[in-house]
């Protein structure tokens, strides 16, 4: 009875690649033959700090993380933002793709093996979106990351455990000076939330770091002691 429901709502619903939107045969599970076979995680040289992608082998940090302090302890993520991935990202976003979280959350729990196995982080976090985001897309895609994560880990995830206060400009489009202050009073720890000491924040995108910053600061300010993260995929920025 199971597989004829599923066979039924394949058929009306039928699963799609993450990559090119394609429709999955049978023995794709998550990614057509054909993209899985031109998507490649991040290697080394990458930066120590945020995962970013390196262009010398004498490097260990990227020219952000090299010069500025993070409130985070690490982070990581699969995939660099660009050509057919930063394709997929804006489907998953603003395209109404939340199915590709699957995959994509498969892709970080295998990437990020080590660095979960070593950190232990007790509770996911993802990063919250302010309401009017939410009622335009209809979900958090950080969210849906974060479910998924959580099935394959076995870690909890609390989606409410932070609230975005503030409907903040993208951070990509502003200066340094002009992210911190986009982000002043943002969020908020839920009411009688009380953080455990080792967290993961889950998100889509690693850019810039701020939003990842102000989020770490404000958990450690309410109790936690290690804060690390891990996103779908990480600008190249500049290494």
């Amino acid at each position: 009875m199971y597989s004829g429901i599923r066979k039924l709502t394949e058929l009306l619903y039928p699963r799609r690649c993450p990559i090119c939107d394609g429709i999955l045969g049978s023995r794709e599970p998550l990614v057509c033959r054909k993209c899985g076979k031109t998507l490649h995680f991040i290697e080394t040289p990458a930066c120590l700090k945020c995962g970013r992608p390196l262009s010398k082998c004498e490097q260990e940090y990227c020219s952000d993380c090299g010069k500025n302090l993070h409130e985070f302890e690490q982070g990581f993520a699969p995939f660099s933002y660009g050509g057919s991935v930063q394709s997929s990202m804006m489907r998953f976003k603003y395209g109404g793709r939340a199915e590709y979280a699957g995959f994509y959350a498969a892709a970080m729990a295998g990437f990020g093996k080590k660095q979960l196995q070593d950190w232990k982080p007790e509770i996911l976090i993802p990063v919250p979106v302010h309401r009017n985001r939410l009622i335009k897309r209809g979900y958090n895609q950080a969210e849906k990351l974060a479910q998924s994560l959580s099935r394959i880990c076995g870690i909890p995830s609390e989606p409410h455990a932070v609230v975005r206060m503030k409907n903040t400009l993208p951070q990509k489009e502003l200066s340094r000076i002009e992210r911190k202050r986009n982000l002043e009073q943002a969020f908020s720890v839920a009411a009688g939330y009380h953080p455990p000491g080792r967290v993961l924040l889950v998100d889509d995108i690693y850019t810039t770091g701020s939003t990842i910053d102000t989020l770490a600061a404000l958990l450690k300010k309410n109790g936690a002691q290690k804060v690390w993260f891990a996103c779908a995929c990480v600008s190249p920025g500049d290494s």
